[in-house]
């Protein structure tokens, strides 16, 4: 079900809680413009996937999400401070242009109630973690539920792993170079998960997606090809980064097309150069225990 929450809503709740700096301020139109977008995007939405058998537990995909929504449920009970929370742990391009901590930029307060990690470059994993709201955060675990397990399955838990953070901190550098001068914080995992669409769509370009689509008021269920989905959404990533250049040369804030897009490419490049050594897919599939009946040889952890 879809939160039925108003964009004026969200943005008058965060102002009445923010008054912690012009920084803070910055940030409520970026979760502002984050809940438009993703308000936007979940007109398609993905519900299931037929990329063939699997032939372990996902565990790796399953803890992400898991970490994920812990964190998220943490935001959620500091109330007031959340937004602090927040800012203390998303990437700031300036901050990390210059090396410094966010919460030690000209106009935040000395009383700040949360401390951005040391060496503020940490923070290029910590706002992997944090989600501007339901919304932000339900799109993207439905995203990494549905197409990170086969992903993992092929890669192998330990690879899956290092494979989607590092997709993920080359796309908050990617943000950051693409406006090094700004001091709205970035922060979601969608750079990770697009690495993980790319990952997909190089190894599973026919596998069927069974996808809702949302007309106005009416909906249908189609199931689509993973290459049309996936091809799909990065185009429209894509163009709606360079649409959005000219904002950022404007100094407004908007949500980080950037990341997605570099995200989306560091995992389409890494895939197409390992996919020789990758595993084949799987040709029989575990009912619900780690290892099949049929399956031969023993599995490491890592693996």
């Amino acid at each position: 079900m879809r939160a039925r929450i108003t964009n004026h809503t969200l943005y008058a709740f965060l102002v009445v809680f923010v008054n912690q700096g012009p920084h803070l301020l910055q940030f409520i139109k970026v979760v502002y413009d984050a809940t438009i977008s993703l308000k936007r995007r979940g007109s398609v939405i993905p519900i299931k996937d037929y990329a063939g058998p699997r032939r372990r537990l996902p565990w790796i995909t399953w803890g992400l999400i898991a970490v994920n929504v812990v964190i998220f449920l943490y935001q959620v009970s500091l109330g007031p401070d959340a937004p602090a929370f927040m800012f203390a742990y998303s990437v700031v391009p300036v901050a990390l242009t210059h090396g410094i901590p966010q919460t030690s930029l000209p106009g935040v307060p000395a009383h700040f109630a949360f401390h951005t990690p040391n060496p503020v470059y940490l923070t290029l994993i910590t706002a992997m973690f944090l989600h501007a709201g339901w919304l932000h955060i339900g799109g993207n675990m439905l995203f990494l539920y549905i197409f990170g397990d086969n992903v993992e399955d092929r890669m192998g838990h330990l690879p899956y792993l290092l494979f989607y953070l590092f997709c993920g901190v080359v796309a908050g550098i990617t943000q950051v170079a693409v406006d090094p001068g700004s001091s709205i914080p970035s922060l979601g995992a969608s750079g990770a998960i697009a690495g993980v669409l790319a990952a997909y769509l190089v190894l599973f370009p026919l596998a069927r997606v069974r996808t809702i689509i949302f007309i106005f008021i009416f909906f249908t269920i189609v199931t689509l090809p993973a290459f049309v989905l996936i091809g799909l959404w990065f185009l429209l990533q894509f163009f709606d980064g360079v649409a959005a250049l000219s904002h950022v040369q404007q100094g407004m804030g908007g949500v980080a097309y950037f990341a997605h897009v570099g995200g989306f490419v560091t995992g389409l490049i890494i895939t197409l150069l390992l996919r020789p050594w990758l595993r084949p897919p799987a040709s029989v599939s575990y009912p619900y225990i780690p290892r099949h009946p049929d399956s031969a040889g023993r599995s490491e952890w890592w693996q």
